[in-house]
């Protein structure tokens, strides 16, 4: 199976082209940055589409304006990024016959439920960023049946990310022989996603046939606290210590949602099964892209 890939240098970007490299049943037709592939630009993904027939049979797009608290500010281009770029996207897939699958977020729901979102859960986005998604995912099923749409959330892996903010300060604190605790969030609730899994967990549902909308997610549910004293307890900074804050204490232009865990049954029905959240933080601090090569008395 022949893959093109947008959004090559995000997180999940990265993640896809090692894990294509590696399997001797896909291979990779192009990986594709914002460079090579502006999806706020309907022309350069008409390009692109046709460029890409009869070369690949999937196009994964991983590219989307992710800024979320600056979607608030510039609606205009999330809008066109997140919502018509999909749209397009789409529409350019179906006329080539490229399988389209498009990632989308735990940021459609509002955060106020107290168990983990299903599929069949009625979306309603609290920010732009949220909205913008949605509306790209929508297009997106709207166009095909057989397109597949994932929902992700917390992603971490290759590049920057939370866990990766937490070695480094942790690192930083024991250089300098600072006693000063870490302050983070106690009162949001998610699924930490290592990007090296769900890239996995994607090559998977695409060779089982799955179509329409998926939730993909490392299994548990985690507040930001939980994994900060996580990835410090497997990094070797048992330590340093964290503080427990609420969210009010870090005002932000966009609301972030309180709850938005993803029960992931419906993958895992048809044999596509994430580890747990804390054995994939173990996974990502041991691979090559981890942050303890460059942490202070960090261990693997």
């Amino acid at each position: 199976m022949r893959w093109l890939l947008s959004g090559a240098s995000g997180q999940l970007g990265r993640s896809m082209v090692c894990a294509l490299a590696a399997s001797p049943r896909h291979t990779l037709t192009a990986a594709l940055d914002r460079g090579a592939l502006d999806l706020g630009d309907r022309a350069s993904i008409a390009r692109t589409v046709r460029g890409a027939q009869g070369r690949a049979d999937v196009f994964l797009n991983a590219a989307a304006f992710t800024f979320v608290d600056r979607c608030e500010s510039e609606r205009e281009l999330a809008r066109r990024v997140n919502g018509d770029g999909p749209r397009n996207l789409a529409r350019a897939c179906n006329d080539a016959g490229l399988l389209l699958v498009h990632i989308s977020t735990d940021y459609v729901f509002d955060g106020k439920a107290t168990r983990p979102y299903t599929e069949t859960d009625q979306p309603a986005p609290a920010s732009v960023y949220g909205h913008t998604k949605l509306e790209g995912e929508q297009a997106v099923l709207a166009e095909s049946a057989a397109f597949l749409v994932v929902r992700t959330s917390w992603v971490f892996g290759p590049g920057r990310n939370f866990v990766r903010t937490m070695i480094e300060q942790a690192g930083a604190r024991r250089a300098r022989r600072d006693p000063s605790s870490l302050r983070v969030v106690d009162d949001q609730f998610g699924s930490p996603t290592y990007a090296g899994d769900l890239a996995a967990g994607i090559m998977s549902l695409v060779e089982v046939g799955a179509g329409g909308l998926y939730h993909l997610a490392n299994r548990g549910v985690a507040t930001w606290w939980d994994v900060a004293r996580e990835c410090l307890d497997q990094g070797g900074f048992q330590d340093v210590a964290i503080e427990r804050v609420r969210t009010s204490e870090f005002p932000r232009p966009a609301p972030r949602p309180a709850y938005s865990a993803l029960d992931c049954t419906k993958a895992e029905r048809i044999g596509v099964r994430l580890p747990g959240w804390r054995d994939a933080v173990g996974a990502y601090l041991r691979s090559d892209a981890s942050p303890l090569a460059a942490a202070p008395g960090g261990s693997a």
